[in-house]
Parts: C-alpha cells; sequence; structure tokens
C-alpha cells in the first residue's frame, strides 16, 4: 500500500516542496501512507483523518513556505496583486512567456525551478489538492465498513469527506481545467490516467454537495468550530450550481443561509475583544465593527454569527498552527536607503525598543511590521476600486485611514533624527519632482491594514527585535473561509444571471451599509460592481483567480453582458491566446483593465544597475495554469491533456466526457 500511494502522488504531482536547496524533502510523510484497513477499524481512525482534510484547509492559505503565502499566488493572477519581489533573480510576473508546463516543473532547470517557485504556489495547489483528495477518497471508500457506526453517523462522515473532495476539485478545475478524476483509492499503481472534462467534475461534486447538505449537521448542534458544516455545504454547492449554471438553485441555497440558518452579520460599532493594534501611539485604532470583525482572536467566538467556516490556527505546535507572517509579506518594503527624504536621508530607521533613540511615536516596525512585500497591490485595488457612483466614497469603513483601518503611504512619518523633515510625512517626490522611492513597484503603496494586521507574540516577547512579521508561533491567526456576507455577494451574483439586477444591487448593499458607506448601488448593478464588492469586502479571504474565472464560465453560461458590454461563448471563452487587450475571458478582461499586465512593453527597471528589469504580462491563455509535464511523463501508460495555448496542447487528446466513465476506469491499470 505504501509503494502505491508513493506511485500515486508522484504522478499526480510528487511530494516535492522545494523550501531550501536540502535533501529533506526526501522524506515521506508518514500521513501519506496508512494502511486504510487499519485506520477504519474505529470511529477515532476515521476522525483523525477527516482532522486532517479540515487541518490542510489552512495550508491553502498559509504553509511554512517562508517568505510566501499560497494564497498570495491566487492574487497574482487577478486584477488585485502582483508579484513584487523586485530583488529576486528571476521573479515570476512575466506570466506570458515564463509560465510554461517545464518552467515550475521538477525535471526542469533546477535554477529556474527554484527561484520561480519562490514567488508562486502552483506547484504547491496541485500537490497539496490532489494530496487531501487522496485523504478523502479514503474516508468515502471505507466508512462504510466500520460496523459500530449507523447509517445516519455514516452519511455525516461522508458528507463532511464529500465537501473536502469537493472544495478541491471546484479550485482545481477552475486553476488547471481539465485534471484528472480520483474518486478511490488505488490497489495498484494506475499509470493511465485520463483528464475528465471540468462540466463532468462540477456534475459530480454538485451530486455530491446535495448529498453532503442533507447529512452534514449545522454549526449550532457542534461543539467545535472549524470542522465542516451544513453551513459550509451550502456555500460550496451554491458555487457549484453557479458554476453550472443553475442560478435559481444557487439562489434558493443562498436564501436558507440568510433567512433560515441562524447566520446575520456582524453589525453595530464594536464586536468581541479590542486589539489595540501593536502600538497605538504611532498609529491609534479608532474602535469599529470592520477592525473587531476581522482581528484573529474574534473570528471563531461563540458570539461570531456571521462565521460559517473558519479556520483555526493558533497553539505552539506544528499541528495545530502555521505562520501567517502577513505583515512581513505584504506591507511595503521601507526600511531602507531606497526610501529617502527631501534633504537626501533615509526616511524610515529600524529601530528596537532598547535603542537611545526609540520614539514610540514612530514605532513603525511593530504598528505595522517590517514588510518585504512579496507582493504588492495594484493601483485599481487601492484607489479606483473604492469609487461608486464615479464618486470615492469617504465614509467606507474597509478604506479609512482615519479610523486606522487602511494605511497610506503619506500616514508614515519620517523617523530620522538626522534629516531636518524629521516628523513630516514621508513623500514620494522632493520640490523639483524627483522621486524619492526608487522603487515603487515594492516600496509604495496602500494597505489594508484591518485585513493583515496580526499580534507576533514571539518578537513583542523581545525587547531588541528589530523583525516583527505577523502572527508567529504562539500567536493566533484564525482565519474566515466562508461567512454570511459571502453568501449575500453570491445571492446577488444568481440574481443578476437571472435578471433580478435591482434585488442584486438590494444585497450588494446591505455589504456596504454594514461597512457605513455613503454610497450605495441606485436601482441596478452590473457584474462588475459584484465582483468589485467581493474585492472590497473578502480581500485575501476568497479565492480570487478561482472565482473570476468561474465567473467568467458563468457569465458564458448566461449570455449576460459584463459591466463593458462583452459577452461570452461557452465554447471559446477560455481557449484564446495573446496580449492583446481584446477578447479572452472575463479573467483577461478585468486583468487587463485594472492590473499591471500587458500595461508596459519594455521591462521596469527597478535600480540603478539595471540588474532586475521587471516585465509584467499576461496571456488569455492564463486563464488556466500548465498541466506539469512531470506528471503527463509520470503517466506513462495514457495521455493527460495539456491545456490550450501551452506546449503539449493537442485538442485531439482523449478525455473523459462523463464522470461515470472516468470513475469506471480507475481500476484500469492498463496492464
Amino acid at each position: 500500500m505504501k509503494k502505491i500511494a508513493l506511485a500515486l502522488l508522484t504522478m499526480m504531482g510528487g511530494t516535492i516542496f522545494f523550501n531550501s536547496c536540502s535533501k529533506d524533502f526526501l522524506k515521506p510523510d508518514p500521513l501519506s501512507f496508512y494502511e486504510p484497513a487499519l485506520t477504519f477499524t474505529t470511529e477515532e481512525g476515521l476522525q483523525s483523518v477527516l482532522a486532517f482534510c479540515d487541518r490542510h484547509i489552512k495550508l491553502y492559505y498559509a504553509a511554512d513556505h517562508g517568505e510566501l503565502l499560497p494564497i498570495g499566488t491566487e492574487y497574482m493572477f487577478s486584477d488585485l496583486m502582483v508579484s513584487a519581489a523586485t530583488d529576486r533573480a528571476r521573479m515570476l510576473s512575466d506570466m506570458a512567456n515564463e509560465l510554461t508546463p517545464t518552467s515550475l516543473d521538477i525535471g526542469s532547470d533546477q535554477r529556474l525551478f527554484q527561484s520561480l517557485s519562490q514567488t508562486n504556489s502552483i506547484w504547491h495547489f496541485w500537490h497539496e489538492t490532489y494530496y487531501v483528495i487522496m485523504q478523502a477518497n479514503t474516508v468515502i471508500q471505507y466508512v462504510d465498513d466500520i460496523e459500530t457506526l449507523d447509517e445516519e453517523t455514516k452519511n455525516m462522515y461522508k458528507g463532511r469527506a464529500y465537501f473536502h473532495r469537493a472544495f478541491r476539485y471546484l479550485n482545481l478545475v477552475f486553476q488547471f481545467g481539465d485534471v484528472p478524476l480520483l474518486t478511490k483509492v488505488a490497489q495498484v499503481p494506475k499509470l493511465n490516467y485520463r483528464s475528465t472534462k471540468r462540466d463532468a467534475i462540477l456534475q459530480m461534486i454538485t451530486q455530491d454537495m446535495e448529498q453532503a447538505v442533507e447529512w452534514v449537521p449545522e454549526q449550532s448542534e457542534m461543539k467545535s468550530r472549524g470542522m465542516v458544516n451544513k453551513g459550509a455545504c451550502r456555500m460550496l454547492l451554491t458555487k457549484c450550481y453557479l458554476a453550472l449554471g443553475e442560478f435559481e438553485k444557487a439562489k434558493v441555497q443562498t436564501d436558507i443561509l440568510i433567512d433560515q440558518s441562524g447566520y446575520a452579520l456582524i453589525t453595530g460599532d464594536s464586536f468581541g475583544t479590542f486589539n489595540d493594534g501593536g502600538e497605538p501611539r504611532t498609529w491609534p485604532i479608532t474602535r469599529n465593527i470592520i477592525w473587531d470583525m476581522h482581528r484573529a482572536e474574534n473570528k471563531l467566538i461563540a458570539a461570531n454569527r456571521e462565521v460559517i467556516l473558519g479556520i483555526p490556527n493558533r497553539g505552539s505546535d506544528k499541528e495545530s498552527f502555521t505562520k501567517m507572517v502577513t505583515m512581513r509579506i505584504l506591507y511595503p518594503f521601507l526600511f531602507d536607503t531606497k526610501v529617502k527624504t527631501k534633504d537626501g536621508k533615509q526616511a524610515l530607521l529600524n529601530l528596537t525598543r532598547s535603542h537611545a533613540d526609540y520614539n514610540p511615536q514612530y514605532d513603525y516596525m511593530r504598528a505595522m511590521g517590517r514588510g518585504i512585500a512579496t507582493w504588492r497591490p495594484t493601483y485599481f485595488q487601492t484607489h479606483d476600486l473604492w469609487k461608486v457612483n464615479g464618486r470615492m466614497d469617504e465614509t467606507d469603513l474597509r478604506h479609512s485611514s482615519a479610523v486606522g483601518n487602511w494605511i497610506r503611504m503619506e500616514d508614515y512619518r519620517v523617523n530620522n533624527k538626522a534629516s531636518s523633515e524629521f516628523g513630516n510625512p514621508l513623500t514620494l517626490r522632493d520640490d523639483s519632482g524627483n522621486e524619492l522611492c526608487s522603487d515603487t513597484i515594492r516600496r509604495w503603496f496602500d494597505v489594508p491594514h484591518y485585513k493583515f494586521y496580526l499580534d507576533d507574540p514571539v518578537n513583542e516577547a523581545n525587547i531588541n527585535s528589530n523583525g516583527y512579521q505577523g502572527a508567529t508561533n504562539g500567536g493566533i491567526a484564525d482565519w474566515y473561509l466562508y461567512r454570511l456576507a459571502e453568501a449575500y455577494l453570491l445571492r446577488a451574483e444568481a440574481k443578476f444571471y437571472l435578471g433580478d439586477a435591482a434585488g442584486a444591487a438590494d444585497d450588494v448593499n446591505e455589504i456596504r451599509k454594514r461597512a457605513k458607506c455613503t454610497e450605495l448601488y441606485q436601482g441596478t448593478v452590473t457584474i462588475g460592481d459584484i465582483m468589485d464588492e467581493r474585492a472590497r469586502e473578502l480581500y485575501w479571504e476568497e479565492w480570487r483567480n478561482v472565482e473570476l474565472t468561474r465567473v467568467s464560465l458563468c457569465l458564458a453560461r448566461s449570455g449576460k453582458p459584463d459591466e463593458w458590454g462583452n459577452t461570452y461563448n461557452v465554447d471559446n471563452f477560455d481557449k484564446q491566446q495573446g496580449t492583446d487587450p481584446n477578447g479572452g475571458s472575463y479573467w483577461y478582461q478585468r486583468i487587463v483593465h485594472h492590473s499591471f499586465y500587458n500595461k508596459y512593453n519594455t521591462p521596469i527597471i527597478v535600480d540603478a544597475t539595471g540588474k532586475n528589469a521587471i516585465l509584467y504580462t499576461m496571456d488569455k491563455k492564463n486563464i488556466y495554469w500548465p498541466i506539469f509535464s512531470a506528471s503527463i511523463t509520470a503517466n506513462s501508460k495514457g495521455r493527460l491533456a495539456q491545456n490550450y495555448g501551452y506546449d503539449g496542447y493537442d485538442p485531439a487528446t482523449p478525455k473523459w466526457e462523463t464522470w461515470e466513465e472516468a470513475i469506471a476506469d480507475e481500476d484500469n491499470t492498463g496492464g
């Protein structure tokens, strides 16, 4: 059985993570190789594997990859973020040219792989997804063999496993397109897999989630949070229905979530425990509902009726906690000589609390962390997104510096006593118009502080620390996976496809009212308005790339126009190529309208040496990531289909048209 599991994972993507040049990745994870016949003799064995699946939801968002959080890859393939680690020898930003079946592949040039892989998690998603699918399949296959369980209990466990499998497959088909469908535990090595069409997989997981909604209990009937519940199953089923064009069914599920399931939006002026933000003398927080509801310590408390499914991430051991170093990765890189004052001095110094010149009014390290900007937001995300009805909404708490939720570069003040500008706001240009920041990609952008701020207990305990990063060992980094605000926005989307744009506007406005917005949508909304509100409300929560691709399919199925009047065809929205501004999918149109991609014909020089020149490109074909050549090659007795536009694409490659065909073939090893 161990050899079978190893062969399967190798074919589907291997078990290798290149965190460093060491060979620790050769050590197998014992959890991959349990013997099902022994594990599933008791209910406890079943629970342990489902707990493993629950835990691994967290590893989609945060994994021990150093200066890289996996969810960031989802955002760099969207309208909201780009890579910003400009000191890397090879930063994945030139997607049109550098994203290939071999560029991120084990077996290609290892120097290229390791450099590019340090700025994205594409390989991680492929491996992690199939890794957990294997665990979920084991639960589904063996649960009926536990004779001590009654039928209702077996179905409950089966429903949770269905959720985990469907959650992974929904993401997988909108990241990689047509992929192999695995639903069984392999008894012998299988090397003749065939890709299964996206819609077939969607149909299977929709059917599974219909069962899960019936079988899995409500959160109110459960003692613990963080385990799959009925509300989470409804959320996932809603997305499945939307993807299949079953818009009325999707609306029904969100109606139940909003009106009949006991959930409620967090409202009022405050909620839960107040966190003062690290150093209030530097950056004071005026307590407000948006700040409070996004504090990690408030996300999973019993009083939080908005959370549908949260991700527990706290404790000090590896099983219960993974570092969430948001303040390291997502804040601008400020503490060096590339950010200067008008009189030529370094603007911001990194002073520890033990330093003689330390001043708590300028302790940006504790208040905002020591950022290195692995990624940065687009100008659209920080500025244009916040306009509604053609006007900047000045009262939106999610974009408010006045209450401390949002940080603009001008909010930093020079803390270098050697400068005549000491105490003055940072400025981008001097009086002659010369830029004072030599790398604005990495060092000059706004931050949604209320989303990214996390306590750093390790560095807080050390008065000599100069490296605040976010949630380190022993910290709290609980996160939202699904909450009721998204159910409102999914219902708005379903109403839009059904021709009820006025009803959709009402749902979007419910979210805006909670954020104390002045500008509300008047009478109707476009799909762009809904996706904009998702970007405002669900930033760094939703899987942005997956959601944009899913909505691209929904628009094509519905025939509804996007905000620019474009309509899409199911047959070709994801089968186009090129970097020109016309055509492609809705995913592509959002990117070319709102991001840095395809805006510059020549590389951006980020330092005087010209060593690192950055080119931001995105191709229409990049709506799906390439299938790794190593996985195709390992499938030596069959053919996996490569995605459109990439080397190896062949439209004649056979695929399973239905999920029933794919399942029937799983026992066929081609021997």
